[in-house]
């Protein structure tokens, strides 16, 4: 092994929920690392991303999804077939967190949770493989969360998707690593991001998160760059099913 085993030069990544929050981060991340991203969301809002994906030197394309449409799922990933013959690397980035008390939780923001959160997920990457499979080689990296582990105010329905998604990562990994696609999670501890924002609204409580890590501060953008391109380049080649807590020991306190 030496330092090029962690180039992605010649990849192609796909990253949902790019154009913001920790899929940004991963994406731009990936692209630092050479690869060609392609940022899927639901909304039409990625030019900012593609234009700091460019300035670091790495191009990249916007594809608006639905990801809970399996009709849309399927024509994302011929459009980017068509232009790009491939995708190695796989983020499934989507999510929401409605905050809901448990009281006043609906089954219609359960069921649209689960369905952003986990099912497409497990969706999307099932799509992906067949095309990964081909060349005997990918990376699925899904993102996991404190609430995989822990539960917090206000997020029933954001905490059991998350649970899922540390167990569908293992799944995954049971199923597919024998074919050269390795499935890992990573699971952020608080970075800001649109699903933090509020509680970044509150200085001492984000204070107070914070010293609840082993470093005494929460996460920031150059936190991912490392796990995201170790995690999807040549230079892991033996690590999958595994959930990643990039939480400055949050979860180990």
């Amino acid at each position: 092994m030496n330092l090029s085993d962690f180039s992605l030069n010649t990849k192609v990544a796909l990253v949902t929920g790019g154009s913001s929050g920790i899929g940004k981060m991963m994406a731009l991340s990936l692209a630092r690392a050479g690869a060609y991203v392609w940022i899927a969301s639901s909304r039409d809002n990625a030019d900012e991303t593609i234009k700091e994906l460019k300035a670091e030197g790495s191009e990249g394309a916007f594809f608006q999804v639905d990801v809970t449409s399996t009709d849309a799922l399927e024509k994302m990933l011929s459009h980017i077939y068509s232009v790009s013959g491939k995708i190695d690397i796989l983020v499934n980035g989507a999510g929401i967190n409605l905050r809901t008390s448990a009281d006043e939780l609906t089954l219609e923001q359960w069921q649209k949770t689960i369905d952003i959160n986990l099912t497409a997920p497990f969706q999307l990457s099932q799509l992906a493989v067949k095309k990964m499979k081909e060349s005997g080689w990918g990376r699925i990296i899904n993102i996991a969360s404190l609430q995989s582990l822990r539960a917090f105010d206000n997020s029933i329905p954001y905490g059991a998707s998350k649970g899922g998604v540390m167990q569908l990562t293992r799944a995954l990994a049971q199923a597919y690593s024998k074919d050269g696609i390795l499935v890992n999670a990573i699971a952020p501890g608080f970075f800001r991001t649109n699903l933090t924002e509020s509680l970044y609204q509150d200085s001492k409580k984000i204070k107070n998160l914070a010293g609840k890590t082993m470093m005494n501060r929460n996460g920031e953008e150059k936190d991912i760059f490392g796990i995201s391109v170790f995690l999807c380049s040549d230079a892991n080649s033996y690590i999958t099913g595994q959930t990643i807590f990039l939480d400055g020991g949050f979860s180990a306190g």
